[in-house]
């Protein structure tokens, strides 16, 4: 008997949640954080209005999303999570197509206004918060599988952006992602967002009362930070400036290594390498996922991180531009790291906050972090454009200050140490 009520056992659903999770990322970062640079390529040719202007779009973009990353557990809570989510996804549909089509610098800001607030929608926020409801102590692994989606997403829809538009032109393309976008949200959000643990009679984990218990004995060990409280705190404080200053170190470097090194190292072979080192962030997002399962703290593997980076930014600036193994070798260090950058942070928030307090933690550093690295390409650029001495000293102070921003991010993670736990069972929190 107990051996048929165990193969009639419903599947734990949490694990299509992750599946439905890591295919939004895929679509929310594919379209709404890869595609950008590629819709300023398209403006600034269709259009011929200055690089300046249609950068300034770009830059609206992320800081649009900044606010609405701020305000969408409150969003979450006035509609709920599936319609916010399907609202996001017709936003970005529809302001992709709107990239494609502008005739007025005026427009393009319009869009770039409804593009900004709906990929967020389906980006870092929203998948933690969707795996977060149905996992916490196997919350690590899960949420490093959805997030997988984000790096996927640029794998594929980098190259997938250039093909469409060469075949159908960028609104012919644009069109078409836009209503895949929108019926696959609308499909996700109608059979697997709608679903919570509560409503099918599942737990946590799947497991039952261990997850129950480790939920407990955290509410006991940390006090609740409402209001002014939570930015006076000091773990709040050096875990938003963390992630904040890695995603800043990280997307500037993103923004210019493939014009620093496709004068020597070809653009299609340097493109091929993005790519590959932009999927070194799925293994090195695993390698982290279970050193947290393992060892527990979550600031050191974030740390960590970084300091891979920051190897591997070293050996660019080695590289002197020339040495091709050198450069493979930089990119695909500092590619280990890209999306631990988007998915350590929250793990430490849950560990090192109240639970109450963890969705509200989550929200205020990813949207800080947009915030700052919205200004990362313009910051690197001006450090390449105003050095003087040639390409080699060009570089050396591009890299030098990313090595620098690296371990200063490392450095924040670490500068706070949580008070010890007096249970074992917390550490798997």
């Amino acid at each position: 008997m107990e051996f048929l009520q165990t193969c009639h056992a419903p599947k734990f659903f949490g694990v299509w949640v992750v599946r439905a999770a890591f295919l939004l990322a895929v679509l929310g970062w594919g379209v709404g954080f890869y595609g950008p640079p590629i819709y300023l390529a398209e403006v600034a040719r269709r259009t011929d209005w200055s690089l300046s202007l249609v950068s300034s779009a770009v830059t609206l973009h992320f800081l649009v999303g900044v606010l609405v990353i701020a305000n969408l557990p409150r969003l979450y809570a006035l509609i709920g999570l599936p319609a916010a989510t399907a609202a996001g996804a017709v936003l970005t549909a529809v302001g992709v197509v709107g990239w494609a089509i502008v005739q007025e610098p005026w427009q393009l800001f319009f869009v770039a206004i409804l593009t900004g607030s709906g990929w967020v929608a389906m980006g870092a926020l929203a998948v933690n918060t969707i795996v977060a409801a149905w996992y916490h102590k196997n919350r690590p692994t899960a949420l490093s599988k959805a997030y997988n989606g984000a790096s996927v997403g640029g794998v594929i829809f980098s190259p997938l952006w250039v093909a469409l538009i060469g075949w159908l032109g960028f609104a012919g393309a644009a069109s078409i992602v836009g209503v895949i976008v929108i019926v696959v949200a609308l499909l996700l959000t109608s059979y697997v967002f709608t679903k919570t643990p509560e409503s099918i009679g599942q737990p946590l984990d799947g497991e039952g009362s261990d997850t129950l218990k480790v939920q407990r004995l955290g509410s006991n060990l940390k006090r609740a930070l409402p209001g002014s409280l939570l930015w006076r705190d000091w773990a709040f404080i050096t875990l938003s400036a963390g992630m904040a200053i890695g995603l800043f170190a990280q997307i500037g470097l993103l923004a210019h290594l493939f014009n620093i090194f496709s004068p020597v190292v070809g653009a299609q072979r340097m493109g091929w390498l993005m790519g590959l080192g932009t999927a070194c962030a799925i293994g090195g997002r695993s390698i982290a996922a279970r050193a947290v399962q393992r060892f527990g703290n979550r600031r050191v593997v974030a740390a960590a991180g970084y300091f891979v980076q920051a190897l591997g930014s070293a050996t660019l600036l080695l590289s002197d531009g020339h040495n091709i193994w050198l450069v493979t070798l930089g990119v695909l260090l500092f590619g280990s790291g890209i999306g631990n950058a988007t998915s350590i942070p929250p793990l430490v928030a849950q560990s090192d906050f109240a639970p109450e307090d963890v969705s509200r933690v989550v929200a205020l550093i990813v949207a800080i972090g947009q915030g700052a690295y919205a200004f990362a390409p313009t910051f690197f650029g001006l450090l390449q454009s105003n050095a003087h001495g040639g390409p080699d000293f060009m570089q050396s102070q591009f890299f030098t200050a990313a090595i620098g921003i690296q371990l200063l991010a490392a450095a924040a993670y670490l500068a706070y140490r949580a008070p010890p736990m007096n249970t074992p069972a917390a550490d798997t929190a």
